[in-house]
């Protein structure tokens, strides 16, 4: 039968949505059809008119080459809204963009947050989501969404470590019961891998360089355990005494010590979960190893280094990047399944005795 009405279009405005509010990106997920947007969360605004340019790839190409009446911003800082207004917008035409402009019946929609977020950074997110198009918003921690995402069942009374490595934070936890039983989350990620290349560039070869070509940097050759085969990149910066471009070749091994500082910092955080974790977890968690997710678990030896610092068998999820904003997806079904109900019941049981 034909649709004359455009109903299938009509239900699929109406369909639950999961979205990964990332510092360096974002990921809608849309139940039955997947990933359908992965954008960086990036917004180009025109200053005078405050009226937005671009957003998402078309921004992010903008930055650091934008005229001076328009700036490339990121609204997300360190996991939380740094500016809601433009958050708001930014939103609003990523959600416009995954499935049109809800005429009629507006989404349910599930956003991640870090698992240290305050009231008030929870609310701004929920506000800023309500304000750009949905009808109902539920707030879930990064750790719970990314064990969901990687298929983790996190129902059961068994302790799952998780360890969600983003663009602005890093969330460690351990899952037991549909609940975080120790977590911790630390500003330190993905952002912050960026800015210790840019620093290590600066003073090692006295060149200035780029955001985007850091990032290039850290994506190709990033390093933070020995490589059996060294690689190397040429990059291009400034010169910073003589003021000219200048080409350089960086290796793996270079790389190795510029991310020492923000690895050893996250290494100590998990040192320090496991530290309070119960001894049944523990052992859990000893049995099947820790679950790395997000962007910055995929930086190569991250799981080998951390084998060897810990004892325990580190795995990178499938789809590490995606896996958050899968988890949100699937949440709205997960808190009102039965599994969910008989999960809080036990955690009420074990709170009484």
């Amino acid at each position: 039968m034909r649709d004359i009405f455009g109903l299938g279009k009509f239900k699929m405005m109406g369909s639950d949505m999961g979205i990964d509010l990332g510092t360096a990106s974002i990921l809608v997920y849309i139940k039955g059809q997947g990933i359908v947007l992965q954008e960086p969360s990036v917004v180009a605004i025109e200053k005078s008119s405050h009226t937005i340019v671009a957003v998402g790839e078309d921004a992010r190409r903008m930055l650091g080459r934008t005229p001076g009446n328009i700036v490339a911003v990121r609204p997300l800082r360190e996991g939380v809204i740094s500016d809601y207004d433009i958050t708001e917008k930014m939103l609003r035409a990523f959600i416009e963009k995954s499935i049109g402009k809800p005429l009629f019946i507006k989404p349910r929609i599930a956003v991640c947050v870090p698992s240290a977020v305050t009231e008030v950074e929870r609310r701004a997110v929920e506000d800023a989501t309500m304000q750009a198009g949905a009808r109902q918003v539920f707030i879930i921690e990064e750790p719970i969404s990314a064990a969901i995402g990687a298929g983790i069942d996190i129902s059961r009374a068994k302790g799952s470590m998780l360890v969600d490595i983003g663009g602005g934070t890093t969330d460690v936890a351990v899952i037991s019961l549909g609940g975080a039983v120790i977590s911790s989350s630390i500003k330190v990620a993905g952002d912050n891998f960026d800015e210790a290349i840019i620093r290590y560039m600066r003073r090692k070869h006295n060149t200035l360089i780029g955001e985007r070509s850091a990032e290039d940097l850290k994506i190709n050759i990033g390093t933070v355990y020995d490589r059996t085969i060294k690689v190397a990149m040429e990059i291009r910066g400034r010169n910073l005494i003589t003021g000219l471009p200048k080409n350089i070749t960086v290796t793996s091994d270079e790389m190795q010590e510029a991310l020492h500082e923000p690895v050893e910092t996250i290494i100590n955080v998990i040192h320090n979960v496991l530290e309070k974790t119960p001894p049944e977890l523990a052992a859990d968690i000893s049995d099947r190893g820790i679950v790395l997710t997000g962007g910055g678990s995929l930086i190569y030896g991250l799981d080998k280094l951390l084998k060897s610092r810990t004892g325990i068998n580190a795995i990178v999820a499938d789809n590490a990047i995606s896996c958050v904003a899968i988890g949100t997806g699937k949440y709205v079904d997960y808190i009102t399944s039965d599994k969910a109900m008989e999960s809080k019941k036990m955690r009420r049981q074990i709170i009484r005795r």
